[in-house]
């Protein structure tokens, strides 16, 4: 409920198993709006590995902090905005998916997540898409998701 952006559906058991499993490790990609305004250290931090969630280290990522707000729709309900504090905007690719890890790590480097948009999985994105649009992939596309 407090995530946006892209989702694959399947009904095919062989995709939904090499989407899912943590073994083929596919990167995922998301613009992550954190509150204040995350150091060079915190963002070392956020990359390298070190922070542990529920006793998992998590693997590795790449994170980079945006100049600019991104292009993308208003969210409804509209997130919190505290005047007081700044916020600033995170991309984010992942190759692990533990629930709610994006989340719990920003809130671990002391920027808790504000919002999240997933845009990209492997090497599939379509932002073509509006908010609540749907569309089936065609397979070519199915194969250029590299799993």
């Amino acid at each position: 409920m407090d995530s946006e952006g892209l989702l694959l559906l399947s009904d095919e058991a062989g995709l939904n198993h090499r989407l899912l499993d943590p073994k083929f490790a596919h990167p995922r990609s998301y613009l992550v709006q954190v509150e204040g305004e995350p150091s060079e250290a915190s963002m070392c931090k956020l990359c390298s590995g070190e922070i542990i969630i529920q006793d998992h280290q998590c693997l590795p990522c790449e994170a980079e902090i945006l100049g600019t707000q991104p292009d993308i729709s208003p969210r409804n309900p509209p997130i919190r905005i505290r005047k007081s504090i700044p916020d600033s905007w995170i991309r984010i690719t992942l190759t692990e998916g533990k629930n709610r890890q994006i989340r719990r790590m920003t809130a671990a480097i002391g920027h808790p997540t504000l919002r999240l948009i997933r845009i990209q999985i492997s090497n599939f994105s379509d932002v073509s898409l509006e908010p609540g649009m749907w569309r089936k992939l065609e397979m070519n596309e199915i194969h250029q998701l590299g799993i």
